[in-house]
């Protein structure tokens, strides 16, 4: 069955009209598809009754907030970043389990939305929580940080009332809802980017600095291999470190991991067959602009047994 995305969103407007009337709501939007999707719906239901609001928890890619915003602000939806970086890395500082960094991240993110709703007289959040979201959470592959009933939080602890219009569709049914919205392209085809950000692509802990390696890391495999189109590319940078060297010295550095997968909607994927004088460029840029870096590998595992992202 062909999906309809007009009356999809059709459905949405009204039912978003309904639930919220007069009142105020938040849309917590990232920068990613499934938030900027929903930011352009719940717009186009609520108008000047929405805000649109990016919390710069300073895990995003190279000048992800005044980009966000930028595009926000040209379809005229009223925009809001909040600087909550420090808020982040204090909750994740001493933390290495995964689980432990995705819940620390998460109870951070929801105290920081939960103080926005107050300030801004708001009583609903509006977020795009999308299918494969709920999917690896209920299969306890890894808990998502906006998928709070599904793994027993009542989002009133927060003093939330959640709206996801999203819950039912995967990525590619939200890029279609996207262009029929009149998202720009390079919106509604963007690579994925997770909502705990960097957090998902540093293994240990996760600090100030080590966002800063993987973030430019990121940003040269992402530039490097914009040709080849994948679902999805990345940087990890690993907590182990290997021996290289550097101006004819010995360097005891880090290991930075490009990620690069094929895939339809991120439940299964494989990785990107990249030529070798690609890897050859963007491994040779990546020691050579980011010094702590000694070694680069790369990664050829399937999704499953794998998982796309790291934590």
């Amino acid at each position: 069955m062909t999906f309809d995305t007009k009356r999809f969103i059709e459905e949405q407007v009204k039912e978003m009209k309904k639930k919220v009337g007069d009142g105020i709501a938040i849309c917590a939007t990232s920068g990613g598809v499934d938030s900027m999707v929903c930011a352009a719906l719940a717009h186009r239901a609520l108008g000047k009754n929405l805000i649109a609001l990016f919390i710069d928890d300073g895990l995003m890619r190279e000048d992800e907030p005044e980009q966000v915003a930028g595009i926000l602000r040209k379809l005229g939806i009223r925009t809001v970043i909040l600087r909550a970086d420090k808020d982040f890395f204090k909750a994740l500082k001493g933390k290495t389990d995964p689980e432990d960094m995705r819940k620390a991240f998460r109870d951070t993110f929801y105290k920081t939305l939960g103080r926005a709703v107050k300030r801004y007289k708001a009583r609903y959040l509006i977020q795009g929580t999308i299918a494969a979201d709920i999917k690896e959470t209920k299969g306890k592959i890894k808990s998502q940080h906006n998928v709070l009933s599904q793994i027993g939080i009542n989002p009133q602890k927060y003093g939330l009332t959640i709206i996801e219009p999203l819950v039912k569709l995967y990525k590619p049914d939200v890029r279609k809802v996207g262009k029929t919205l009149g998202l720009p392209k390079e919106t509604y085809e963007r690579m994925p980017f997770p909502e705990p950000g960097l957090a998902t692509r540093v293994v240990g802990e996760v600090t100030p600095e080590r966002v800063r390696i993987v973030r430019r890391a990121t940003a040269i495999v992402e530039k490097e291999l914009k040709k080849l189109r994948p679902f999805q590319a990345f940087a990890v940078l690993l907590s182990d470190r290997a021996t290289g060297i550097k101006n004819g010295k010995r360097a005891f550095g880090n290991i930075i991991v490009i990620r690069s997968v094929e895939s339809n909607d991120a439940m299964t994927a494989e990785p990107t067959i990249i030529p070798y004088p690609i890897l050859k460029k963007i491994q040779k840029r990546i020691v050579c602009e980011i010094p702590e870096v000694t070694k680069v590998l790369y990664d050829i595992k399937s999704k499953p047994p794998s998982t796309i992202e790291y934590i």
